[in-house]
């Protein structure tokens, strides 16, 4: 039986389970749910890995929640199917505040610029499917541990080809040395 909107009160059929493709506005398309990860503390450890990715998965939010390491190097996002990708992205990542800044690479989507290792740090990354395993970037961050807030970094950047379905994400720093030594970072996908 199928499901129609009256415009006014919702759905005029009972609810129910679907599964399958759903036609809406003359587009079938597929119904996939809203996942989200189980939070890992990042108190220990140089990398942060989500796995297990279903190859269903067109958008990504990498969620950080008071997030610190012991050292200065910037938060680094690496993707990847069956292996994390260490080259080949194009990224940037920039601040304002009481002060103007920016970075470039190519190891990973730049999550942050700048960063000291006694500030905490919360906010997000979306990481969006664009094309044929083409994938792109857009995030911002605060140092929540700083008050006033001081600094508000954006990033964005480019991965073009990862050889197949996205099935991880893995969070570090550039130098893939400093240790996480506070707060949390999770994942949503859809």
């Amino acid at each position: 039986m199928p499901i129609t909107l009256d415009g006014t009160s919702g759905l005029t059929s009972p609810a129910g389970t679907f599964s399958g493709a759903v036609q809406a506005s003359g587009v079938a398309t597929n119904l996939y749910p809203l996942v989200s990860g189980t939070a890992v503390a990042s108190t220990s450890g140089t990398s942060i890995d989500f796995t297990g990715i279903p190859s269903w998965v067109r958008r990504i939010t990498v969620m950080f929640n008071g997030v610190s390491t012991n050292g200065t190097s910037n938060l680094l996002i690496q993707i990847g199917s069956g292996s994390f990708l260490t080259s080949g992205y194009g990224s940037s990542s920039a601040y304002t505040g009481t002060s103007v800044g920016g970075t470039n690479g190519t190891s990973g989507f730049l999550a942050t610029v700048s960063i000291n290792a006694s500030n905490t740090l919360s906010g997000a990354s979306i990481i969006y499917l664009v094309g044929s395993n083409t994938y792109v970037s857009t995030g911002s961050m605060i140092y929540d541990s700083v008050s006033p807030i001081s600094f508000v970094m954006s990033s964005a950047g480019v991965r073009t080809s990862i050889g197949g379905a996205l099935d991880r994400v893995r969070i570090t720093t550039v130098n893939g040395t400093d240790t996480f030594d506070a707060g949390t970072i999770n994942i949503l996908y859809e």
